[in-house]
């Protein structure tokens, strides 16, 4: 199966990604049968020809998840943390456990007369 993928280059924290046309389950710095553009996401600049996707998917090529968040972003919302309940959940963990306390009671030494 021919999917559209995000291909990674560049360095660790300057990563750019290439869109290309490749094999389902060959190495994404492998080589690929098409180049259809870029993306970077410190600028979120992205530049994909739209006629040669067109073309690839006519020809059955599966656009990957990646990819899809890129072109239609409204169809996947963003994701809300809820921060706020977990340390809820936390505090109220705390407050059932009982802490036993263990208190020994220490004899006074007796002075030693020789």
């Amino acid at each position: 199966m021919i999917k559209i993928k995000l291909s990674p280059r560049g360095k660790k924290h300057q990563i750019t990604y290439r869109v290309v046309v490749i094999q389902d389950r060959s190495k994404l710095n492998g080589n690929f049968i098409d180049d259809l553009g870029f993306y970077t996401p410190q600028t979120k600049t992205l530049s994909i020809d739209k006629e040669k996707l067109a073309d690839w998917q006519k020809k059955g090529a599966q656009i990957a998840l990646g990819v899809d968040k890129l072109l239609n972003p409204d169809k996947y919302p963003k994701k809300i943390k809820k921060v706020e309940e977990k340390k809820e959940i936390k505090e109220a963990k705390i407050e059932e456990t009982p802490v036993e306390e263990k208190v020994e009671e220490v004899k006074p030494e007796e002075p030693k007369t020789e």
